[in-house]
C-alpha cells in the first residue's frame, strides 16, 4: 500500500519504519532535521532488545504535492498540531484514501457517524475553528487507538520501548473490506491491530488514564508509580476517573475494565514520566485540550458535573500559559 506518515516522531517513526520494513511504500512528510536525516540514512528502528533495523526504502519530503495521492494517510502528530497541516493534507487524499488519525484523547471526528442526539456535534477543544473537520472527509476516517511506547532518540532514529497494539475501527462500527485490509497491513508490519465494533469505547479506555495521570504528573512532577502509591493523588485520580466515566456513560460508553484495575495497571508501569510531564520539562506545549479539555467540553454537553477534572484542567492550563509566556521549562533538580 502507498502510505504517507505525517510526522516522524516517536509514534510516526515507529509505524512508518515498521510498515516500510514489511514492504509497504512509505513516505514521511517531515521538516528540518528529520527530513535531512531520513533522506540521507533512511529510518532506523531500535527494538526493545537493542536490535537495529534500517528502513532504507522510505522517502521523506515536505512537499505534499510531490508525495501525491495515497492509499493511507496516517496523522502521527499531536492533536494541537493537526490544524497547521490540514490545507496540505488535501493533496494526499483521493476518493478511496483512508485517513488514520493517531492522536490521544477525544478526536475531532468523535461525533461523525455517531448517531443519536449529538451526531455531527463538533469538538471545539481540539478543532476550535472547525477547519480540521471541514478539510478531512469524515467518511474516509478510520479510528485508531495507540498503545505502544517509543522514543525519538535522534532525527530519523526511533527506539521501541514496549507495546504493539493499534486497535482500529470504522466510525459506524461496521466491519468493512477497507478496515480489514488496513488491519492486515498493520499485522504484516508486526502490530496487533484488531478491528473493533466500537472504537470510541477503546478511545475512552485509554483516555481514562491519560486525562488523570498526565496532568497530575506534570503538576506534581511525579511518575505513575508515585501518583498511584501516594494516597491523596491516588484518590484524586480515582475521583477524576469516576467523573469521566459518568460523562462516557451518558454517551453510551461502558468500560470493560474496572477503575481499580485501570489504576493498578498504571502503577505497574512504574517510575514512568508521562508525555505531559516530559513536555513541561522540555518547555514544549503540553497536550492538554485533547486529553482533558475535551472531557470538560463533553461534560458540559451532557450536563455532567466534573469538579475534580475542572480544577486540574484550570491548573494545568495556567501552567502551560506560564511556560509559553515565560518561554521556560519546569523540572525538579536535586540540590547540590
Amino acid at each position: 500500500m502507498k502510505i504517507a506518515v505525517i510526522g516522524a516522531g516517536s509514534i510516526g517513526g515507529l509505524v512508518g519504519a515498521k510498515l516500510a520494513l514489511a514492504g509497504e511504500d512509505v513516505t514521511f512528510l517531515v521538516r528540518g532535521a528529520n527530513l535531512a536525516a531520513i533522506r540521507e540514512n533512511g529510518f532506523t528502528l531500535i527494538s526493545a532488545d537493542g536490535q537495529k533495523q534500517v528502513a532504507t526504502s522510505v522517502r521523506a519530503t515536505n512537499d505534499y504535492a510531490e508525495a501525491g495521492i495515497q492509499d493511507v494517510v496516517i496523522l502521527a502528530m499531536k492533536a494541537h498540531q493537526v490544524e497547521a497541516v490540514v490545507d496540505d493534507i488535501a493533496k494526499l487524499i483521493g476518493p478511496q484514501t483512508l485517513i488514520v488519525p493517531m492522536q490521544n484523547g477525544i478526536p475531532f471526528w468523535y461525533f461523525d457517524n455517531h448517531g443519536g442526539t449529538f451526531a455531527g456535534t463538533p469538538i471545539r477543544s481540539v478543532d476550535p475553528t472547525g477547519k480540521i473537520a471541514s478539510a478531512i472527509p469524515g467518511q474516509q476516517i478510520i479510528g485508531c487507538v495507540v498503545y505502544p511506547a517509543s522514543e525519538l532518540v535522534a532525527p530519523g532514529i526511533v527506539k521501541h520501548i514496549e507495546g504493539d497494539r493499534f486497535p482500529i475501527g470504522e466510525l459506524d462500527g461496521t466491519t468493512t473490506s477497507r478496515v480489514t485490509r488496513l488491519s492486515e497491513c498493520f499485522a504484516r508490519a508486526g502490530f496487533k491491530s484488531p478491528v473493533l465494533d466500537n472504537i470510541r469505547a477503546e478511545i475512552w479506555l485509554k483516555l481514562w488514564g491519560n486525562l488523570t495521570f498526565n496532568p497530575i504528573s506534570c503538576l506534581s512532577h511525579s511518575t505513575l508509580e508515585d501518583i498511584c502509591q501516594f494516597p491523596l493523588t491516588r484518590d484524586l485520580a480515582a475521583s477524576m476517573m469516576l467523573e469521566a466515566q459518568a460523562v462516557a456513560q451518558k454517551l453510551g460508553i461502558e468500560f470493560r475494565v474496572s477503575l481499580e484495575k485501570r489504576i493498578a495497571g498504571a502503577e505497574k508501569v512504574g517510575r514512568h514520566k508521562t508525555s505531559m510531564l516530559q513536555d513541561v520539562e522540555a518547555g514544549r506545549a503540553p497536550e492538554i485540550d485533547a486529553l482533558v479539555g475535551s472531557v470538560v467540553e463533553l461534560a458540559r454537553l451532557t450536563d455532567t458535573p466534573t469538579p475534580h477534572i475542572d480544577t486540574v484542567f484550570s491548573l494545568v492550563k495556567l501552567l502551560a500559559r506560564m511556560l509559553d509566556t515565560q518561554q521556560g521549562q519546569v523540572r525538579l533538580q536535586k540540590l547540590a
